[in-house]
Formats: C-alpha cells, structure tokens, sequence
C-alpha cells in the first residue's frame, strides 16, 4: 500500500566560507570543503542535481540541505524531525531519502520524496514495521529505488510511479542483536543487479531482481564489509572495516582477494566508489586526518594518497559526477567537500 502525508519544509538560505585545499602532488587529486552553517548535524551522503547543484543529509539535524558550488549558498529543508540517512536525486531535481531514525513525535521507517520548489515531501512507508530504518538507497535503470534496511535485516525496492514497496529478508547472525546482518552499503552491477555488504557479518549479498532471490557470498572469516562498489568488469570491491584492507569479489568464481591499506587495522576503510576509469577511492576513517586513497585495478597498486584539510573526521559515503570528473562527500567535520580527480585515462583494459 502507498501511504502518503505532506509538509510543508522551511529553506533557510545561508552562506558558507570554504575550506581551502592543502596543497597536492601532480599525482593526487585537489580537494575542495565548505563548512555547513548547522553545527555538528553531520552532513553526509551528498548526491549531484542537474542543475549541478549539492543535496546532501544533516543527519544529527534533522534536515535536508542543498549548497550551490558557484556562490556557496546553502538551503535547508527541515524534514519534521525525521534524521535522514542517504538521499539520490531523480532527473526532475526531485530528492528521495532514507527516513532512518526520528525524534520524539516523528515517524520514520520511510523513504521520502522532497519537492525543491514548495518543501512538500511525500511519504511511502515500509510495509513492514521491522524495517524502521531504511539506509542507502541507489537508482536502477528503470527510475526505482534498491534499499538497505540495516537494524531491520532487509533489501528492498520501492517502484517510484507506483509506490510499490517489496522487502527481501536478509540472512541473520547469530549473536547479533536482533540477528540482523545489518544490510548496508549498496551498489548495482551492469545487470542492474543489486549487491549489498552485510556489516555484520562476512558475507556480501545480492538480489536477483527477477525473482527476487537472496545470494550470498562469504568472504574470510572475520571479515567486515560496509560498503562497496563495482568497477566495469562487475568486480565487487569493499572495504574491510575489521582486517584493514580493500576487498575484491569476483561473483563469477566466488574468489577473494585482499590488498592492505597504508593503515592497516587501523585503517577502517568507510566511504568507497568507482570512478568511469575504473580507479576505486576508499577512505580511510580511522587515521586523523582521514586518507582519501586512490587504487588502480590494473596494476593493483595504490596510486594516491590525500587528506581533507578540515581531517574529515569520518566520510561515510561518496558521489561522483561523472560530468565534471569530481567526487562529493560529507565529512563529520561539519563540511561538505569536492575532489577534483586527475584526468581519465583514456581505456580501461583487463
């Protein structure tokens, strides 16, 4: 069932100083932050509009923010008390959410639609009360929406036109509270395919999007992976937040393999992605300053390695914009920060 209820959210539009860059190596990319005017709200999980403009999710604040790159203005969009978690953005400018947790008198257990032009946002609600706290969402080619619900133990997908919403269990572990695998980071392969790091547990999961069948994959025995990404060739990539290194799956063979991070089991690799070359970025969130690593498939070396000037604090996920070759993040630090990567090669060969 669809259930719906609009409110209508309040902009508040501010001005930002940015952070300025500290210096680079030809072989690095720049880095560019913004300090959020909402102090400590977290803002997290940034996603492009078309109109090149930075959605981004004050988590702790219990809004939805937008900051505009050419003049370093920011809006906000109070969201009811309804804490945010991830947010994409459709090709209208319209910005769906992860509702994951709520403050006292709020509802989440939702995804949300926001509508820039009047703040109304549309509700379709989880049709199942254990999945109280959707958390990354991601596009198939279709315009409908995977889902991770992490305490609840599910994947999902929501059919925007529709509102049809349709949940797949995940396994469960034994020893966990509430025996959820805690379903998390998520990415689609060429297929459109969802794959989905289970953070409380060492498996990797997939969905067939026909039949809805859960898979899964098992990595080494105490591995962790939180999120993930896939590279051209439908490899699986993931950071490994417990052995300090960055995982490769190939799903055709079951095969894994580990290449170590620069801080080893300190390293807590968190926010990771893909870029149309095919180098994998991966932060590392537990150094201070976090490292911002850059790694190359094709000669399985790490090729780069940066900071954020304001330390990062933690950067939980990233979004490249393919039109401008550049990288968003959000950083625990209260900014909101651009990495203008190095020119594209010109092939990607394996």
């Amino acid at each position: 069932m669809r259930r719906m209820s609009g409110m209508l959210a309040l902009a508040v539009l501010t001005t930002a100083v940015a952070v300025p860059a500290s210096a680079q190596t030809a072989q690095d990319p720049e880095m560019e932050e913004w300090t959020v005017p909402y102090e400590r709200s977290r803002p997290r999980d940034p996603a492009v509009a078309p109109d090149g403009r930075v959605w981004f999710c004050g988590q702790a604040g219990a809004y939805i923010a937008v900051l505009d790159p050419e003049t370093g203005e920011f809006t906000r969009y109070d969201t009811g008390g309804v804490r945010p978690h991830n947010l994409i953005v459709d090709p209208e400018g319209m910005v769906w959410y992860a509702g994951n947790a709520a403050n006292d008198g709020a509802e989440a257990r939702h995804i949300g639609r926001l509508d820039p032009a009047t703040g109304e946002i549309e509700k379709f609600m989880m049709p199942d009360e254990r999945a109280s706290d959707p958390h990354t969402l991601v596009w198939d080619a279709n315009g409908d929406i995977w889902f991770t619900v992490q305490g609840g133990n599910f994947i999902g997908k929501l059919w925007t036109q529709t509102g049809e919403v349709r949940l797949v269990e995940s396994i469960s572990v034994e020893g966990r509270r509430g025996g959820s695998s805690r379903p998390y980071g998520i990415e689609l392969d060429s297929s459109g395919r969802p794959w989905i790091a289970l953070f409380a547990s060492n498996h990797i999961a997939t969905v067939d999007p026909e039949t809805f069948e859960l898979e899964t994959f098992e990595l080494p025995e105490d591995a962790l992976p939180r999120r993930l990404t896939i590279t051209s060739d439908d490899i699986v990539w993931y950071g490994d937040w417990t052995r300090g290194t960055l995982g490769r799956l190939d799903p055709a063979t079951g095969d894994v393999r580990d290449f170590d991070l620069p801080s080893g089991r300190e390293s807590r690799p968190y926010a990771i992605l893909a870029d149309d070359s095919d180098r994998v970025w991966v932060f590392e969130s537990g150094p201070e300053p976090n490292n911002l690593i850059g790694f190359d498939p094709m000669t399985e070396e790490i090729f780069s390695t940066t900071q954020p000037e304001s330390g990062g604090g933690t950067v939980r996920h990233m979004f490249f914009d393919a039109d401008t070759n550049a990288i968003w993040f959000g950083a625990d630090t209260n900014t909101v920060g651009v990495i203008r990567l190095p020119a594209r090669r010109r092939a990607v060969s394996y």
